[in-house]
């Protein structure tokens, strides 16, 4: 009897070591699906946090996410009310199945479906069945394998990505942010419970769409995650009457344009870390909304605010609304080449009085000027008289400008440009006076490249967005007594009504034809830019830099930072000392051709000009007299009409209509003549 039992034992065990091995050779012969998750392209802030995601190539939004990443009682609520025993089966729990059986039996219908972790994980990999016999049979069998390959650590990570939670919600991640706003690295007891409870039935439990089903499931996860003391008192109480969602929250979608840019520059990458500030990104989004607003529906405006000192953006609005298609919101505005206007000026001052040309005491004319065939304007059509350098930056006066620009050359103002990194076009191929005016084509982004170097102290340094990568070394644009006295003059600008008495240094610029208003100034540590206009380029009646974006920028300051950061002192070098005391040269600019011109307060007929044909009225020819000084002898063809009159616009009786010569002769005895045809 006993050889027989021994011999029936030892048969028992060779088989069932046949059966284990063929058991073992089934599951390491298992085919798996691929094990790799796509997730979704993220890109980030300076400190990590969302920026902006997108979805995955089918349309899910799947963000990745680790252990250490999710809450840790959201991960015990799952174990606990899933699979208690997922840290020690092999992938299929036995005595749960048999458990699972003996129910369904029992009572006639499925109680608990015997569902391990990691099955789930084989049927989400293969997105499977799970009521079929089949389908049951596979998800054991992928799941026995898993186990074999994968810890379960990283099996439990899978399940944190493909847990379907509702809609083209999937993972963990991906619906803490849908449902909460947050991430799931801090869940109350109530949040981590309903994301427990979703994945079971995810389409009948949505929160946003069935909120009492979704309630009645997270509750009973409460119930296990209370009987196994996972949470309990106050804290329990407090998660039974807190709320669920009921309503999804849109992904965040920050500086879409340039999220865009960083993903089409890159687009292997899964994450993209810019230098921009999520915080100050939100205020700047909603300030250019409400910049905007009321304001016509095809009014579009951009904002750069950037570190001059680092040479990092901090944020960039390309637009006021993304998606709004009547202001054409999808087009990048802070890199759309537009005019300057007069936002140039300051570099040219700069360039000026590097090249000794100038002083911000030079005193400078600011009178009806003609270059060759340009005869520029001032913006008011108003002429000022002799100023100093200084007043003319500050009143933006065209003709001062344009003197200094010619003295120079416009070339080397391109070159400035070019030295400062920008990119710019010029719309006749040519270099020309009116570039210091804003003929040439620039970007937002690179006028803010600009301001930041002058903000330096005169060092150029390419700006940056993304975090990683070398940092190209500045090159100097302007000396630091230039780039100083220009920060000077700019900070004693008034500030628009309204906005504080803070001395920072800006400049507003209007393009031709009010297609463009700009305002960019810095303090001592930021430097901000903000434009605003159409984004096709047509104009905006009565849009001006110092009435429409200097208001915005200020409020982009305080937005930034409560108080402006002080401006640096002036270097040893600077001259500092009233226009008396500067060196003669620099005490008054003249031009190149100063030696030929007229004084710049002699006299001139304003009226009628040179080569003008003009109407004889009834009571004679009108005739007007700028400059000089009175009283004024007016002659017509050497034969004087009216002597010693003070008026600067008279009317002369003529005898008949043709060609005459009209001269002015003011009380020094210089004139002034035009020939004009009367009829």
């Amino acid at each position: 009897m006993r050889a027989r039992w021994f011999i029936a034992a030892a048969a028992g065990l060779w088989l069932a070591a046949l059966g284990r091995d063929r058991l073992d050779g089934w599951i390491d012969a298992t085919v798996l699906p691929p094990l790799a998750v796509q997730t979704s392209v993220e890109v980030l802030d300076r400190g990590g946090h969302l920026l902006r995601a997108y979805t995955v190539a089918d349309g899910r939004w799947r963000l990745a996410v680790g252990l250490d990443e999710v809450d840790p009682r959201y991960i015990d609520m799952l174990l606990t009310y899933e699979d208690r025993r997922f840290r020690d089966h092999p992938g299929v729990d036995w005595r749960g199945l048999v458990r699972a059986g003996w129910q369904a039996a029992t009572n006639g219908r499925i109680v608990s479906g015997g569902s391990t972790l990691t099955m789930q994980v084989a049927r989400l990999l293969e997105e499977g069945t799970t009521g079929e016999v089949g389908g049951k049979l596979r998800q054991m069998r992928v799941a026995l394998a898993l186990e074999r390959r994968l810890s379960k650590d990283e099996i439990l990570s899978l399940y944190l990505h493909l847990a379907p939670f509702g809609g083209n919600l999937e993972g963990v991640r991906a619906a803490s942010i849908s449902y909460f706003g947050k991430e799931p690295a801090r869940l109350t007891p109530a949040e981590a419970a309903l994301l427990v409870a979703i994945p079971q039935s995810p389409e009948t439990r949505r929160p946003d769409r069935a909120a009492d089903r979704a309630e009645a499931a997270r509750n009973r996860v409460l119930d296990r995650a209370v009987t196994f003391a996972l949470i309990e008192g106050e804290e329990a109480t407090a998660a039974y009457s807190e709320k669920v969602p009921g309503l999804r929250k849109p992904f965040p979608a920050l500086a879409p344009h340039l999220a865009d840019r960083a993903r089409a520059e890159d687009p292997m990458a899964q994450e993209h870390h810019l230098t921009l500030d999520l915080t100050l990104q939100k205020q700047l989004e909603a300030l250019a909304r409400e910049a905007v607003q009321g304001k016509g529906e095809r009014l579009q405006v951009a904002i750069v605010v950037a570190d001059h000192a680092s040479g990092e953006i901090l944020a960039s609005v390309g637009s006021a609304e993304f998606t709004e298609d009547r202001r054409q919101g999808y087009v990048d505005m802070t890199h759309a080449l537009r005019s300057p206007g007069s936002t140039l000026k300051p570099l040219v001052y700069a360039l000026a009085f590097d090249q000794g040309l100038a002083h911000p005491e030079t005193m400078i004319d600011d009178r009806p000027t003609v270059f060759g065939t340009y005869a520029p304007q001032n913006f008011d059509k108003l002429f000022h008289g002799t100023v100093r350098v200084r007043e003319a930056l500050q009143m933006s006066l065209n003709i001062p400008v344009v003197m200094l620009t010619e003295a120079m050359g416009p070339a080397r103002l391109l070159s400035a440009m070019g030295k400062a990194g920008m990119k710019y076009q010029l719309p006749g191929g040519q270099p020309g006076l009116a570039v210091s005016l804003g003929g040439v084509g620039v970007t937002l982004q690179d006028m803010v490249q600009l301001y930041a170097a002058l903000a330096r102290g005169g060092v150029a340094l390419p700006l940056t967005w993304r975090t990683e990568g070398d940092r190209a070394e500045g090159q100097r644009l302007v000396s630091a007594v230039a780039a100083w006295q220009v920060g000077d003059i700019l900070a004693g600008l008034a500030p628009p009504p309204g906005a504080p008495q803070n001395r920072l240094a800006y400049k507003t610029g209007t393009s031709y034809g009010h297609r463009d208003a700009w305002a960019i100034g810095f303090d001592g540590r930021h430097v901000i830019g903000v434009w605003m206009g159409r984004a096709d380029g047509t104009p905006v009646p009565g849009a001006f830099g110092a009435d429409t974006a200097a208001p915005v920028l200020f409020k982009a300051f305080n937005r930034l930072k409560p108080k402006l950061d002080p401006q640096p002192p002036a270097p040893a070098a600077t001259l500092l000392v009233s226009n008396a005391q500067l060196p003669q040269p620099l005490q008054r600019f003249r031009s190149r051709t100063a030696a030929f011109e007229a004084d710049a307060d002699a006299p001139a007929v304003a009226f009628p000009p040179d080569g003008a044909e003009v109407e004889l009225l009834p009571a004679g020819l009108m005739v007007r007299v700028r400059g000089g000084v009175a009283p004024f002898t007016w002659m017509v063809d050497g034969q004087p009409l009216m002597v010693a009159t003070r008026d600067r616009e008279s009317l002369l009786e003529l005898p008949g209509s043709g060609f005459v010569t009209v001269s002015v002769i003011d009380a020094t005895g210089r004139s002034a003549r035009a020939r004009v045809r009367v009829w």
